[in-house]
């Protein structure tokens, strides 16, 4: 059954709904509420139109079967982040200590607020239903992001960052977060998770910590999972190094999870699609597989077909060229 990942609408919302309530804690970017949520997707079929300045678009993608139509799984770009408000995050450091009169030298590793992605182009909400993990979906999924950034660079930040889950144990609480930023913040995870997501984030700026905070000082069972990722998260974690991400010390500020950062241009994905014309070739059907995507943002389609590329051209069977809106002659997205 063939999958594609199309841009998402409101009438998505009700599916949107079940993903959120089978995402569980932490994922912050996919929350259960039915009003934010709704609202995420006008604001995506505004990005896709166009009709916004670039750095407040936030795109949703949707991963459907199209025999089915069916909704299987969502992912999200947002246009930059740490715009209209900070994008707090901590970074891990090192802090030199030195005393002639001690006789020592060594060095303490820190917690520090800061503000370092800002204008950064972000890549995250990337949840499959468990029912359909596997069989490439989520590599699907993950990679139409890059494929959407392919098609409309200009819109995007020369930076991009992917924030992941942090470690959640079998009862769904988080370490760092009862370790560290509650003591600051003493709220909820729960309840502080629906005001970033709900409202403007003002009870960030007003509670984060501005002060360094020195790891040894922390509980083992929180400074433990600094910089780990949720059980769940670990397969996009290997597919964003895989693209190129690495992780640089920067911490999410309530779960302790690591934000990834690459290149705009050197996303592997986004250095290996080449723009073709297409030929609608029904012979093409016995050709090696590639991801696809059409190059008009307004109408964005991806998924993975079989592809002959022949002298600039991308001979596709008429199916393909179907799903993807396209005809002959039309420019078409492949990946190498």
């Amino acid at each position: 059954m063939a999958r594609i990942v199309r841009p998402g609408t409101e009438a998505d919302l009700d599916a949107l709904l079940d993903l959120a309530r089978l995402g569980g804690p932490g994922l912050t970017s996919l929350p259960e509420c039915a009003d934010t949520l709704g609202n995420r997707l006008a604001l995506s079929a505004a990005s896709f139109a166009g009709t916004i300045p670039a750095a407040e678009a936030w795109y949703t993608l949707m991963l459907e079967e199209s025999d089915t139509g069916q909704v299987i799984g969502v992912a999200s770009v947002r246009g930059a982040i740490g715009v209209a408000r900070p994008h707090f995050s901590f970074r891990v450091v090192k802090l030199a200590q030195h005393s002639n009169a001690a006789g020592v030298n060594f060095e303490h590793e820190a917690l520090v607020l800061v503000n370092e992605c800002a204008g950064a182009s972000e890549v995250g909400s990337l949840f499959v239903h468990p029912e359909h993990r596997g069989g490439g979906n989520g590599t699907l999924l993950a990679a139409s992001r890059y494929m959407l950034i392919a098609a409309a660079r200009d819109r995007f930040a020369d930076k991009i960052v992917s924030e992941l889950r942090g470690w959640f144990d079998w009862e769904g609480e988080s370490p760092f977060w009862e370790g560290v930023s509650a003591k600051f913040f003493r709220l909820p995870f729960e309840e502080a998770d629906r005001m970033i997501t709900a409202s403007n984030g003002q009870f960030l700026v007003d509670l984060a910590p501005r002060h360094p905070i020195y790891l040894e000082l922390i509980e083992p069972f929180a400074r433990d999972v600094i910089g780990e990722v949720h059980p769940d998260g670990r397969a996009a974690r290997k597919m964003l190094e895989s693209e190129g991400f690495s992780w640089t010390g920067l911490v999410d500020v309530f779960d302790g999870g690591p934000t990834v950062t690459c290149a705009r241009d050197k996303i592997d994905t986004i250095r290996r699609t080449t723009p073709c014309t297409v030929a609608v070739n029904d012979n093409a059907a016995a050709a090696p597989s590639r991801l696809v995507a059409n190059d008009a943002i307004e109408r964005f389609r991806v998924t993975h077909a079989p592809v002959d590329i022949c002298d600039g051209n991308a001979h596709i069977p008429a199916s393909t060229a179907r799903m993807l809106g396209l005809n002959a002659g039309s420019k078409i997205l492949v990946r190498a």
